[in-house]
């Protein structure tokens, strides 16, 4: 007997595929999702059920609506005039304790002069104070929780601490800005969905954007690996899917997991020829964190040693198990090259999205997120965004980070200047006074002047948490870090085209880290290398690197005149392999001890003012005057030290060979018997490697 689909049947019947998963439930049928299969004969059933119903179903509808306006109706003046009479007791309880609550909140760490302005004394007075505690500070020290409570305590400050909970939130640059503007529920519709796909290098995932796309990425790209992110969107049975390219080098980790998580479903590529690699079992545990929906798309099927179903029973093992083996995993066959079943893919994306009802305003104010930053030479700071709620127009007051400014244009995925930008859509963004940092949350405030004050509490947060961060060295510390051993050093400047590839290449450096060796990360900037980064350079023997950008040529001389190494690279990789290679260097060298020759102690004579000299042959190898020694007595070390002299007949030598005899005497040692052993060693340097 035939079977059918559910989400077939719920597209026959226009309606979304979890209300006909509800309806068969309860009809005791037992499916799961939407990708479950039923007879002909439930589905006629289900058929006639709808036909029938729908008026009837129509006007229930209809009539609940009315009932839950009413109710809502009667519900918020019920709570009005709850919250008019709560607002009034409160009003009426604040006025007998208000005098016990009249401090102004503290919250450290803040430094001395922001604390004595907030209390109104003079910052002279507070440092004596500070003086009397055993403090030596100037007005920019900065206090911490302990000490602002002291002061209080000791100075009877009209300020109290409170806890950062209680701060306001604009000043956190990760946090959504408070607005006026308050959604309608009414207002949401379903909005695009938003893609990420991931998978091992070489799977083809960029092949597969590729084909999905109809551009040429890959011939661009340095190495045919993708290195920036960047935000496409396409069309599918008149819907429109939303994808973001994350790069496909294991160096990206930070960048595909920034990926992961703004983004609502995964696509997970895997090589049928080649099945899970360590970046795929990466990429799984990526969209497994963020808690998003996961296809996996198995490639390459074209080729003649495909085995997809091996593929399958890999995925198993990290708790994926595909639907056709009875399992929630949806997995399709591809070939991206020969585009094969590319539109079932995107057939089950939007099949998934339906499922997972992903909605969004898009009559209110723009939220979204800096997916990526550059500065361009012509157009100034250029951030590309992802909105995930709200319309963003030309004229708007944005913020992102510590970043402020007003969109002067908007410019699409084909270079095209469009007026707005809704839900899911990519868009370059022109009008930020400075380059946001990726990852950012891009907001629409009510005018510049908030925008620009939120922004700069932001910076003066951002510096002040830079100045809280600087270890100072007690003499406690100070003894522990000698004790230790000496710890060397390698600084870097590091600039690029894009934010993501400094966040990637940072990352990747200090993973490089070890006891003996630290990266120091002294300075990262977006744009090309110029004198300023020259000269820090060569104030802090560092080195610079360079990813997509080149040095100018002032720079370039400047930096032929002070020895600073620039490096230039496009590929990140070969990066990380040189940095490697300059951290084996600083390396202490491994030394690994060399046996160069025996020889048997024969006769002993006695010298005066020398002391005893041991008449020897030499067995094996070769003896020479800068080799050290030890003496073997029945296969015990009895000593080891330095030869003092070397003697072939009257003559001084300063090496003798296998098969001849000489004397032989050792600095500071005169117990040699005969028969000893004479053991001659020295040591050689081995290059060590991270």
């Amino acid at each position: 007997m035939a079977k059918i689909r559910v989400y077939k049947l719920a597209r026959e019947l226009d309606m979304a595929s979890s209300e006909l998963v509800d309806i068969l439930q309860d009809l005791d049928i037992e499916v799961t999702s939407h990708m479950s299969t039923i007879e002909d004969e439930t589905a006629e059933l289900v058929r006639g059920m709808y036909d029938d119903s729908a008026e009837v179903i129509e006007e229930a509808v209809e009539e609940t609506e009315e009932e839950l306006v009413a109710e809502e109706k009667a519900v918020t003046e019920e709570e009005t005039e709850s919250r008019v009479t709560v607002e009034t007791k409160t009003a009426e309880g604040t006025a007998e304790t208000v005098e016990t609550d009249v401090r102004e909140s503290v919250f450290p760490p803040l430094s001395v002069k922001e604390l004595a302005e907030k209390a109104g004394v003079a910052a002279n007075s507070m440092l004596k104070e500070l003086m009397n505690l055993g403090i030596m500070g100037n007005i920019n020290y900065s206090l911490d929780e302990d000490t602002v409570k002291k002061l209080i305590d000791n100075m009877d400050l009209s300020v109290k601490v409170s806890s950062v909970e209680e701060q306001e939130p604009e000043v956190c640059s990760t946090q959504r800005v408070k607005t006026d503007f308050e959604d309608d529920p009414a207002d949401y519709r379903l909005r695009s969905p938003i893609v990420t796909v991931m998978g091992h290098v070489d799977h083809g995932k960029t092949t597969l954007l590729d084909v999905i796309r109809q551009t040429r990425v890959t011939e661009t790209e340095a190495g045919g690996i993708t290195q920036h992110i960047g935000a496409y969107q396409v069309s599918a049975n008149d819907k429109k899917i939303t994808f973001i390219d994350t790069p496909g080098h294991e160096a990206f980790t930070a960048m595909r997991a920034r990926g992961a998580q703004i983004t609502d479903i995964a696509i997970l590529v895997v090589a049928a020829d080649d099945g899970i690699m360590p970046q795929t079992v990466e990429a799984i545990n990526h969209a497994q964190a963020a808690e998003i929906p996961l296809l996996v798309a198995i490639n390459k099927i074209d080729k003649p040693n495909a085995q997809p179903d091996r593929v399958k029973q890999e995925l198993t093992e990290y708790g994926m198990v595909p639907e056709e083996w009875g399992g929630n995993t949806i997995c399709v066959e591809i070939s991206a090259l020969q585009g094969e079943n590319i539109d079932e893919l995107l057939e089950m994306v939007l099949l998934v999205a339906e499922m997972e009802e992903i909605m969004a305003n898009p009559n209110r104010p723009a939220e979204g997120v800096i997916i990526e930053a550059e500065l361009d030479k012509g157009r100034g700071p250029v951030a590309t965004a992802l909105i995930k709620n709200g319309t963003l127009e030309i004229g708007d007051a944005i913020l992102a980070g510590a970043c402020c400014g007003r969109v002067k244009a908007l410019i699409d995925e084909h270079g095209q200047r469009i007026e707005s930008a809704g839900p899911a859509t990519p868009v370059e963004v022109l009008g930020f006074s400075d380059v946001p940092a990726a990852g950012d949350l891009l907001q629409v405030l009510e005018d510049e002047r908030r925008a620009r004050d939120i922004s700069s509490e932001r910076k003066e947060e951002q510096h002040a948490a830079r100045l809280q961060s600087e270890s100072t060295v007690t003499l406690e510390d100070f003894y522990e870090r000698v004790q230790e051993g000496e710890v060397k050093e390698l600084n870097i400047i590091i600039k690029a085209d894009v934010q993501g590839s400094i966040e990637a290449l940072r990352e990747s450096l200090l993973r490089l880290s070890t006891d003996e060796v630290t990266v120091n990360i002294i300075h990262t900037g977006v744009g090309s290398i110029n004198e300023t980064d020259v000269n820090l350079a060569s104030a802090s023997q560092a080195i610079i690197i360079g990813f997509n950008v080149r040095p100018g040529l002032n720079a370039q001389q400047l930096a032929e005149k002070e020895g600073v190494d620039i490096r230039t690279y496009r590929i990140i990789y070969k990066a990380l392999e040189d940095i490697k290679d300059a951290m084996a260097g600083l390396l202490d060298p491994e030394l690994k001890e060399v046996v160069k020759g025996h020889a048997e102690v024969r006769e002993l004579f006695k010298v005066p003012d020398v002391g005893i000299v041991a008449g020897v042959y030499i067995r094996d190898g070769i003896i020479n005057r800068n080799h050290k020694i030890r003496v073997i007595r029945n296969g015990v070390v009895q000593h080891e030290g330095e030869i003092g002299s070397l003697k072939r007949f009257e003559d001084d030598v300063r090496e003798v060979k296998e098969g001849y005899e000489c004397g032989i005497g050792i600095e500071n040692y005169n117990d040699i018997k005969t028969g000893d052993i004479l053991e001659t060693y020295d040591f050689k340097e081995i290059k060590r490697s991270l």
